[in-house]
């Protein structure tokens, strides 16, 4: 399983060294993100070496379910309820709605929730550092913040699992 690492590093250049650095020690390149403030992440930050700004993919998956599990026990009590005609179909369909309502309501408010490594250490971004965010397997994990520490990077205490794998 994948695990997320935050360090934090001075300036733009240290950053670059860091990614590569990161890279040697086996880290994937789409496996390695940086964060800073606004105006050097317009500058200077590729999009694609960019963390998304928001909890979007969270927040769909989590409405996703809450929706799946909510509908089905919807379409369930109205398959319990002979009046309303409703088939084992028809509580199917019920399901499938509340999985597109769960996603679409749960994704418009992730949309507008900080990503939570940037919630977390908004004070290192607002100081002007360069976040450098890692996802990969511990053994690599722990070869790559070697290195890291080893240019002067400072390991941020975060550690959660990759949402996609």
């Amino acid at each position: 399983m994948k695990l997320r690492h935050v360090h934090a590093c001075e300036g733009l250049k240290l950053a670059e060294q860091a990614v590569r650095a990161a890279r040697f020690a086996g880290v994937h390149d789409d496996d390695i993100l940086l964060v800073a403030g606004a105006e050097i992440e317009k500058r200077a930050i590729a999009d694609d070496r960019k963390l998304a700004d928001t909890d979007l993919v969270a927040a769909t998956g989590r409405g996703a379910g809450i929706g799946a599990a909510t509908g089905l026990l919807a379409g369930l009590a109205a398959v319990a309820i002979p009046p309303l005609g409703v088939t084992l179909a028809g509580a199917a369909a019920i399901g499938l709605v509340g999985v597109m309502v769960g996603s679409l309501s749960s994704a418009l408010l992730g949309a507008t929730v900080p990503d939570p490594v940037r919630q977390q250490f908004d004070d290192e971004i607002q100081a002007g550092r360069v976040l450098v965010v890692l996802d990969a397997e511990q053994p690599v994990l722990d070869a790559a913040g070697d290195a890291l520490a080893a240019l002067g990077l400072r390991r941020l205490p975060y550690e959660a699992p990759t949402a996609l794998n």
